[in-house]
């Protein structure tokens, strides 16, 4: 659990770390015009998400096949410290894209692997905790990289900045080469239980044969008609997960959450570099308040867990509780102490709402998954379809964050700051209507008893 979070919060930091340093490097390094860098700053923000919109499914199809989580997450690390290497080497723009499409594309083996590693691990019982601690990984991860990245440009330089980077994909090498998937760390328990048994070591055998020899007759059943059938195909995969509402929300939910938070991204740096007039540390130390409140990520995560009915309520609540926060950005226009401390408090506002709301987001993705299996057996074939789930709900992501810079950055260019804070609280505030009739199912419909009391893994069914 920690390697995955530990992950996710490093890659989405690579992704925010440049942020604070992209304007001034494109202009210095680069050799970009002023008139420019607002362009080309919501453009390499935007690039990074098309790589991850486009990645996320194939890697998430291709990780359910696979015999291994640990090496698709190796992969990405690759890919990952190609792209750090070429954004800190980059004097033109064509390395400043490649970079940030190598990020991307390392973001969707992340957030897609990982994420379904995650679910091997942990089952249904204590999901939405540990999906809390991910989130909450991410979440500091996206708000942590500007604010280091800022202090970092301003005080050592432009390769301190990535020389953190660096020292970070370090530490990540190490613990992914050293993680151990659950699956093969049963296999090494199974010697210390035979003492308790009874002609312990023969009946462990035993049992392994028989089930490998179950499996491998199941296998051999469904192998030839799983190349062929529609059913098994990659296509139909992905569509049966599509039509299930509760993954349709879900990824609903995280484009909104990804919009906001990538525009503020986008255009939170230039506006207190012009209203307040903050250098780079002060453009990275403005996200503070938004990423404080997401150490209640793994809080929330406990509390759907205990009472998994309780998800609607909380998120679509939430949501509308955001609106009244982004429609009062709009107070925020003079370079005083008051003003200040106003978008610091709001700021701090929207951060607990959405830490409140990424957990149960996240969570419905696997509650889809197991719904479409508890209502046909083996739907997905062998392997499932839980990366591939996962990689489409990272699709909503990496849409929102493809068009949050853009929209941010066009309406407070073309309308102001104040009509940007409304028109994000307004879409927020619509999508908090199918968030409360779908997330956990639709809303009218009965729950069933499993659904009611988490199974837990020792149970049988």
């Amino acid at each position: 659990m920690f390697v995955v979070s530990f992950a996710a919060a490093t890659d989405i930091f690579m992704y925010g770390l440049i942020v604070p340093v992209t304007p001034t490097a494109l202009q210095d390094r680069v050799g970009l015009s002023e008139g420019s860098i607002q362009s080309w700053t919501s453009i390499l923000l935007a690039l990074y998400s098309a790589a991850l919109l486009g990645f996320s499914p194939i890697v998430g199809y291709l990780a359910d096949r696979s015999e291994s989580r640990r090496w698709p997450l190796l992969i990405g690390l690759v890919a990952l410290g190609a792209a750090t290497a070429l954004l800190c080497v980059g004097t033109s723009i064509g390395l400043w894209i490649a970079g940030r499409l190598f990020q991307g594309a390392a973001a969707a083996v992340v957030w897609s692997v990982g994420l379904a590693l995650m679910v091997d691990t942990v089952g249904k019982e204590d999901l939405g905790q540990a999906i809390g601690y991910v989130s909450m990984g991410i979440s500091v991860g996206t708000l942590a990289g500007p604010l280091l990245g800022g202090v970092l440009y301003q005080n050592g330089g432009y390769y301190a900045v990535f020389g953190l980077a660096f020292g970070l994909i370090g530490v990540d090498i190490f613990l992914r080469v050293i993680l151990i998937e659950r699956r093969h760390a049963i296999k090494w328990l199974a010697p210390e239980q035979r003492p308790s048994f009874a002609n312990g070591q023969q009946t462990t055998e035993k049992e392994r044969k028989e089930t490998r020899s179950s499996s491998a007759s199941n296998i051999s059943d469904t192998d030839t008609t799983s190349k062929s059938p529609p059913s098994r195909s990659a296509l139909h995969r992905v569509g049966t997960l599509l039509r299930s509402p509760r993954l349709i929300v879900s990824l609903w939910g995280y484009f909104i959450i990804s919009l906001v938070l990538t525009s503020f991204d986008s255009v939170l740096p230039l506006y207190v570099q012009e209203t307040f007039d903050w250098k780079q540390t002060g453009q990275g130390l403005i996200f503070i308040p938004l990423m404080v409140p997401h150490v209640l990520d793994p809080v929330t995560g406990y509390v759907i867990d205990k009472f998994p009915r309780a998800s609607r309520y909380i998120t679509a609540g939430v949501f509308l509780a955001s609106v009244p926060v982004m429609t009062l950005l709009r107070l925020v226009t003079d370079n005083t102490m008051q003003h200040k401390i106003l978008l610091c408090a709001l700021l701090a506002l929207l951060g607990l709402c959405f830490a409140v709301a990424m957990p149960p987001i996240v969570a419905e993705v696997f509650y889809a998954v197991q719904e479409k299996e508890d209502e046909t057996p083996d739907i997905f074939g062998r392997g499932g379809a839980m990366a591939l789930a996962f990689g489409l709900s990272n699709m909503g992501f990496a849409a929102g964050s493809l068009i949050g810079p853009f929209f941010a950055g066009f309406i407070r260019q073309e309308a102001g700051w104040g009509t940007m804070g409304w028109a994000m609280g307004l879409i927020v505030g619509v999508s908090a209507l199918p968030i409360f009739l779908f997330l956990g199912g639709w809303i009218l419909r009965k729950p069933k008893p499993s659904e009611e009391t988490p199974i837990t893994e020792g149970d049988s069914p």
